[in-house]
């Protein structure tokens, strides 16, 4: 038995492989199994290859791996393009139709299975999915009763025929894996789980949830991959809250309608991919200048213009830090999982609305599309913090025709706020240099406060945080300190491990606080290091070129990059970082 497998189903767009792997996912995490899976699609609605790959375990995971141990083939394309991936005890399950791959380097069984026919004979070929859930559940040694709870959360609906219909593909498939195939059914039986209830989600779910946790009840956005399921997660559960959505005209219309919302006192955020943020880039420079509170989430993907929509990639860091014309404050934060997302969206607003900026939360298309097992969120961890907020009774009357010093300079940056409408609490709004109570003012030495002002703001942003680094120290003094940023945790993580069994002494920093950078935080841990090596999904380096203009420390720093749409996998790091140790070229997939 194994403690941990890789399946994969392959087809094409819109003939069922997403669902496919939903209701077999859904059903092992509710036995208990953590899980992590990475969806490959096109930018089509239907028709181009896609496949989805669940990484199936009893321990802990945070990302896929190199190989496969069993991959469900629906056509041609799925054997050709990902039977590479299969190790020496993998297997194909493949509809009949369907032949071998060529190569001769792969060395996987090939089970050849009517799903079709077997489905359409049970009623309709569209359960051939179904069909291939059971022959997979044979494989793994799976009892198919764990489907029940899942199918009819999913078909009860049609009316208790079609769930019976669809228990019977499931079925189906598994008695004829069972029957034609025995020996290779005992290959890849899987180790008992524990049983735990645990959730499972994507990235941008976890986003959605710590939104409303925060107190969110106002998101206008316009729909862009990979962040549109934020905006739909959040149009069925914010109207239960007293909350709406609404879908704009384009990405200046949303992120503009988030600023008035937070001016008026309603926490409003948006939430775009790249394309999108180049358009908002003014608008987040009008908050910054106003001083409201401002929440945009950058879901990372490949680019520039159109690019790579449905890719991985982390090529907004420059974008996200220094984008905006003209010098504002401006926090960035990076969380890495989908549990570090839930609690990092609650903070960004609460930091908002503390510091009076905006505030960044960057995502990657691995972390927000990729569906994964995370622990069930501890609601004593949130804690709501609206900042230097004045209500009417602590604000005193004004005299004649004063106005309220809505920027008031202050030793911390950070100016007294007001709803609009509080008593005593009139003053002016522009987006133009202004002097304390608002007005527009072109005068050189208020110029000159009003900026000291507002860069002051950040000045203890980092003491804010418990961990702006996730810092994994397992040698005093290391040969090389891997650093990343969002996804690529769980790929360095796994790839540590086996440097380390190699006898590299290796440690871990991931950034999780990208600015204002923590640089008294990471310069002790760069002193302690040999070499740095600094892991990110981009071609020029930005996350390596941000640490050495905060750190120094250029000699030791060197990259390893990858910009091919693909996320980083262990054992393709592990090489990349052995290779770059004992040569000392900069490396790029």
């Amino acid at each position: 038995m194994v403690n941990q497998l890789s399946w994969k189903v392959g087809g094409q767009q819109g003939e069922g492989i997403d669902s496919t792997g939903e209701i077999f996912a859904k059903a092992l995490n509710r036995m208990g199994y953590y899980l992590y899976s990475y969806r490959h699609f096109s930018s089509r609605i239907k028709g181009g290859h896609t496949n989805n790959k669940i990484r199936v375990s009893t321990n802990e995971i945070r990302t896929v791996t190199n190989d496969l141990d069993l991959l469900v083939a629906f056509d041609q394309e799925t054997i050709d393009i990902n039977a590479h991936e299969l190790n020496d005890n993998g297997l194909i399950l493949a509809d009949a139709k369907f032949k071998p791959s060529k190569s001769e380097d792969i060395v996987a069984s090939l089970v050849s299975i009517p799903f079709t026919e077997i489905a359409t004979e049970l009623g309709t070929s569209l359960m051939k999915n179904m069909v291939a859930i059971g022959a997979s559940s044979a494989v793994l040694g799976l009892d198919i009763s764990i489907y029940k709870e899942v199918i009819e959360e999913t078909f009860l609906k049609k009316g208790q025929p079609i769930v019976d219909k669809n228990m019977g593909a499931i079925r189906a498939g598994y008695e004829f894996l069972t029957k034609e195939a025995s020996e290779q059914a005992n290959k890849l039986h899987i180790k008992e789980a524990d049983g735990k209830k645990r959730m499972f989600m994507i990235g941008n779910d976890a986003i959605a949830l710590g939104a409303l946790a925060a107190g969110s009840r106002f998101m206008p956005a316009y729909p862009i991959t990979p962040a549109s399921e934020i905006m739909e997660y959040l149009i069925e559960k914010l109207p239960e809250f007293g909350g709406t959505v609404i879908q704009t005209e384009d990405e200046i219309a949303a992120v503009t309608m988030a600023i008035g919302a937070n001016y008026a006192g309603v926490r409003a955020f948006t939430a775009s991919a790249g394309p999108g943020l180049s358009l908002m880039m003014e608008s987040i420079g009008l908050s910054g200048m106003t001083e409201t509170p401002l929440v945009v989430i950058d879901t990372q993907r490949g680019g520039p213009s159109t690019g790579l929509p449905t890719k991985q990639e982390q090529s907004d860091l420059m974008q996200m830090i220094y984008g905006t014309h003209g010098e504002i404050p401006k926090i960035v934060l990076a969380p890495s999982t989908a549990e570090e997302a839930f609690y990092d969206t609650i903070q960004a607003f609460n930091l908002a609305e503390e510091y009076q900026c905006p505030v960044i939360l960057l995502s990657d298309l691995q972390l927000s599309l990729s569906k994964q097992t995370v622990e069930k969120f501890d609601h004593s961890k949130i804690n709501i913090n609206r900042g230097k907020l004045k209500m009417d009774e602590s604000l005193p009357a004004l005299e004649n025709k004063d106005y309220f010093k809505r920027y008031e300079l202050t030793k911390d940056g950070i100016s007294p706020r007001v709803f609009p409408g509080t008593k005593n609490g009139i003053h002016h709004v522009t987006g133009v240099e202004h002097d304390e109570t608002g007005k527009p003012s072109e005068a050189a030495e208020n110029r000159k406060h009003q900026m000291e002002k507002r860069l002051r703001k950040l000045n203890n942003v980092t003491q804010r945080f418990d961990k702006p680094i996730h810092f994994s120290l397992h040698d005093e003094e290391a040969d090389v300190l891997l650093i990343g940023f969002n996804s690529t945790r769980g790929a360095i993580e796994e790839a540590i491990a086996e440097l380390r069994e190699d006898g590299i002494k290796t440690n871990h920093a991931h950034i999780r606080l990208l600015h204002p950078f923590p640089t008294k935080v990471l310069q002790p841990i760069i002193d302690r290091s040999k070499r740095v090596v600094v892991v990110e999904n981009n071609g020029t380096g930005q996350h390596a070129n941000v640490i050495k203009m905060n750190v120094g420390a250029l000699e030791k720093i060197e990259s390893i990059l990858k910009y091919d749409g693909n996320p980083f996998l262990p054992n393709d790091l592990y090489t990349k970082v052995k290779e770059l140790f004992l040569v000392g070229n900069l490396q790029r997939f």
